[in-house]
């Protein structure tokens, strides 16, 4: 074991670092900490404080993020990143810095965001609300997710919980990835390539892929062309995966009833993108991942495989950068 390893340097890079450093302090007593509240600081301390361990959290925009500076020489040997997607630490050397993430810990939120997604249009919430505010008592049906079909693009984490709600709701559920192989919750698990075979038969479909080469632009016009007419959508993968001009223009035509979208191509979304304008897209600010202990929970990860890294074991949840997770 390493000296570096036996009083490992740790820096919590994050928008509230107070309750980590208190976490790390009780669990790893032995270690030296440093905390970074913004991503300006953090290429200086990173150069300064020489760390053995960088614990990031991407939370603002990705042009500001900071990347170069983990894997510089004479950086951190192990980069630690909050949240799930990594497209925002671009390419490293796997030779030289070692990359885990914090994949499952938000995944059932992310799951109950794209059924409440579903759920908003299905019940015609906005309808409802209008009603209510023209005190208007007017005669409805609503649609139950009972009998549709599903499909998930992307079963990892998040895709599997989401098909774990989706069955409890007596949906039929197919789904797409890398490596298909029989899976509990999902009637039918198909490659990548067969998506477009897919798409026509879905009544709902929840995006869940990661933003790798082969998913940026996954969702193209052609694709969404392809879509059921009256379908509805979940996007909680990444900005990119979908293109939004094409999706504008399917919402505002119809083909495409609905949309619950939690990440975009540009984040914050600009004051004066088109989707603003759109009645039937539902936008969050990036947050289906977040929620009271959200926090703790990954970072509390982190620190199981803190320990595990300070005996000289394999770490949990190490990404390929040539897969992307």
């Amino acid at each position: 074991m390493t000296a570096s390893k036996q009083h490992p340097r740790v820096i919590i890079h994050n928008d509230e670092t107070a309750p980590l450093a208190e976490m790390l302090r009780a669990k790893v007593p032995e270690s030296e900490i440093a905390e970074c509240l913004n991503n300006a600081d953090l290429p200086d301390l990173i150069s300064e404080f020489k760390p053995d361990v960088v614990y990031s959290v991407r939370f603002s925009s990705t042009p500001a993020y900071p990347r170069d500076a983990l894997f510089a020489p004479g950086g951190p040997a192990w980069v630690s990143t909050g949240g799930v997607g990594i497209d925002h630490l671009g390419r490293w050397d796997p030779e030289v810095t070692t990359v885990t993430n914090a994949a499952g810990v938000a995944a059932d939120m992310m799951a109950e965001y794209v059924i409440g997604g579903f759920l908003h249009f299905t019940l015609d919430v906005d309808g409802l609300q209008a009603d209510k505010a023209s005190r208007v008592w007017r005669a409805r049906t609503v649609r139950p997710l009972a009998g549709r079909t599903l499909l998930i693009v992307g079963l990892g984490h998040t895709g599997r919980a989401v098909a774990k709600l989706a069955k409890a709701f007596g949906m039929t559920v197919t789904g797409t990835r890398a490596r298909p192989a029989p899976m509990e919750n999902v009637d039918d698990v198909r490659r990548a390539d067969d998506l477009d075979a897919l798409l026509p038969h879905a009544d709902f479909i929840a995006i869940c892929t990661p933003l790798i080469d082969e998913t940026r632009g996954l969702i193209s016009a052609g694709r969404i062309a392809r879509m059921k007419p009256g379908v509805i959508l979940a996007d909680v993968s990444r900005g990119g995966v979908v293109d939004q001009t094409a999706l504008v223009a399917a919402l505002d035509s119809g083909h495409v009833a609905g949309a619950a979208l939690d990440v975009f191509e540009t984040e914050p979304l600009p004051g004066d993108h088109p989707l603003w304008a759109v009645p039937n897209a539902l936008i969050s600010p990036h947050c289906s991942a977040v929620h009271d202990g959200w926090n703790q929970a990954s970072f509390a990860l982190f620190l199981d495989n803190l320990v595990r890294w300070m005996a000289g074991q394999p770490l949990n949840n190490v990404v390929d950068p040539a897969r992307g997770y």
